[in-house]
């Protein structure tokens, strides 16, 4: 056992947040993201029935978010005319501002398919069990 460290996070999720360097992203996939398709290229860490709210928090507590660039996390853009709400962006914003003092202008929307895009480039992606729709968020690690 260890001090200090959020029980949430696995060895092996510790472990890939401490391989990351200065600017490598992670993604924090909800549900119904394609993360075996997209990290063919990657890790891909299974947090099968967490939620992206704690993990968040307790990811948080651990790296530090790039502050070399405006914004360091970012979320998939609701497709226009998709009448579904996004609620858990306000926990996300909640927490970015607890844990970065990041505000709604420090976190980046991106259409579907651009997020997708980034995805690509990260250095993993967390599997989550999150249900809801439009959660996923990439982060960029800064440094302490």
């Amino acid at each position: 056992m260890l001090k200090n460290i959020p029980y949430i996070l696995s060895p092996e999720l510790l472990k890939v947040l401490c391989e990351m360097g200065h600017g490598d992203t992670i993604v924090l996939a909800d549900a119904n993201f394609p993360s075996e398709s997209y990290a063919k290229h990657m890790k891909v860490v299974r947090c099968d029935g967490l939620g992206i709210p704690d993990l968040l928090d307790a990811i948080l507590q651990v790296i530090p978010l790039d502050r070399y660039v405006p914004q360091p996390a970012t979320l998939m853009e609701v497709v226009p005319g998709d009448p579904v709400e996004t609620p858990i962006w306000n926990d996300y914003e909640a927490l970015l501002l607890k844990h970065e003092k990041l505000q709604t202008g420090d976190i980046r929307h991106l259409e579907r398919f651009r997020f997708y895009d980034e995805c690509k480039k990260a250095y993993a992606v967390v599997a989550t069990g999150e249900k809801a729709l439009y959660a996923n968020v990439i982060l960029q690690k800064g440094v302490i």
